[in-house]
């Protein structure tokens, strides 16, 4: 039987971990599900066995650093929690013992310094820009770079898309339906800003106004995953003013940011903004429930043609925010489309928020097996919900020499809108 932690000894976010820690049984179901359990095969590497490990930390009865090497490699993709009986709320756990204990961790300084670099750079779209324009460059001359930065310079394009900005407000077309506020991400908006476009077509075509408030930023995630606790409580309240209250629902097209924002009430336990950033995360939604809620879609053009569209399921959608059915359904609302699943569907691709700089060779061998099984359902285009996962998934597809091309479901649905190609690369 686990000794209950003291909260009170833990900060406002230690009752959390508490109840994760106490619920957890060691029935092993979780060890199926885990990626970095099936890729090491080590007891230390699953869920039951770091909530042991963290557990130890916490009671003082294990030095942090024999931890830390096992629960830096725990993805957060949450893939154990619908896998576990028991209802261990394993997220209220991993990232509140991160944001506990970084201040005393004792990193080395090329990991530092990849820290430094991301933290700095990717929730912020100005500097991340600025940075990726000579990273592009670096990339051809990659031997040259500290090996601590490789993994940063793989995951970006060769070519930047036009920078794009987006208006105050997008009114319905046609008979109005809804309203609501969009959250555009921050390193989507440099990497694939047209997703934010795509997303804003599909949603007025049907019937929604579209807020896109101009000064929101980062929503936290990429901060409160690697324990950085201070700055993702700024963002949060940051975006609690620059949101909108008077919408039916704050909408999320990148599963990170809206696994993140669903997080806000923990983020800001024992804050004075806690019960706003709870309302907060009530109010917030993927992009694919919102509209599978409005009900049908607006008729799209019929396709002379059939399409081989394969799924992937983002963890921070179909684990996080139990998420799954709800973009099957609008993608079928495709006229001439085949619906193809994924083997190991349930297991991430390796992306999860930075984790593909930071544990650059576990990131790599889930990608290259994810990459494998996306190529054997023969698709003519693969569709995703997260910016982390499609940015993934196009590296590793080039790698194995598939030039299948990955799009949000958003886009897919506003080429078919525009009776464009699904499977057309650029748009």
């Amino acid at each position: 039987m686990l000794h209950q932690i003291d909260p009170e000894a833990h900060g406002p976010q230690g009752a959390a971990m508490a109840d994760a820690v106490s619920t957890c049984v060691h029935c092993g179901f979780c060890l199926a599900a885990c990626p970095t359990y099936q890729e090491l095969g080590q007891e230390a590497d699953s869920p039951r066995g770091r909530i042991i490990l963290m557990k130890e930390v916490l009671e003082g009865k294990l030095d942090l650093e024999e931890a830390a090497t096992h629960t830096d490699r725990c993805l957060g993709c949450l893939a154990c929690e619908p896998a576990c009986p028991s209802g261990v709320p394993y997220g209220e756990l991993i990232s509140p013992f991160r944001a506990l204990t970084d201040k005393q961790r004792k990193k080395k300084p090329a990991d530092r310094l990849r820290r430094r670099m991301a933290q700095s750079t990717l929730p912020y779209p100005t500097r991340f820009r600025l940075a990726a324009m000579p990273g592009r460059l670096a990339k051809r001359f990659s031997f040259l770079v500290p090996s601590a930065l490789r993994g940063m310079l793989d995951l970006l394009p060769d070519r930047l898309p036009p920078k794009q900005s987006w208006k105050p407000l997008y009114p319905a077309i046609g008979e109005r339906r809804g309203r609501v506020a969009l959250l555009t991400g921050c390193a989507q908006s440099v990497l694939a800003p047209d997703i934010n476009t795509a997303t804003i077509e599909v949603l007025t075509r049907n019937g929604v106004d579209v807020v896109v408030p101009q000064s929101q930023v980062c929503c936290g995630a990429l901060s409160w995953h690697v324990g950085n606790l201070s700055a993702a409580q700024a963002f949060a309240r940051k975006n609690l003013r620059a949101f909108p209250t008077d919408v039916d629902a704050v909408v999320t097209n990148a599963a990170g940011c809206g696994s993140g924002i669903h997080e806000y009430g923990l983020i800001c336990r024992g804050t004075p903004h806690e019960e706003d950033a709870e309302a907060f995360a009530k109010r917030t939604v993927d992009i694919s429930v919102f509209l599978d809620q409005l009900g049908t879609l607006s008729p799209i053009p019929e396709s002379k043609r059939s399409w081989r569209v394969t799924y992937h399921d983002a963890c921070h959608l179909a684990s996080a925010q139990n998420v799954k059915q709800q973009p099957r359904r609008l993608i079928s609302q495709i006229p001439g489309v085949e619906l193809q699943e994924i083997a190991g569907a349930h297991l991430c691709c390796g992306s999860a928020g930075t984790y593909n700089i930071d544990q650059p060779e576990i990131a790599a061998s889930l990608g290259t097996q994810k990459a494998e099984n996306v190529v054997a359902t023969e698709p003519d285009v693969v569709a995703t919900g997260n910016i982390g996962c499609l940015t993934q998934l196009q590296l590793h597809l080039r790698k194995r020499g598939s030039d299948v091309p990955v799009k949000h479901t958003m886009q897919l649905l506003r080429d078919a809108y525009q009776g464009h190609s699904l499977s057309a690369e650029d748009n």
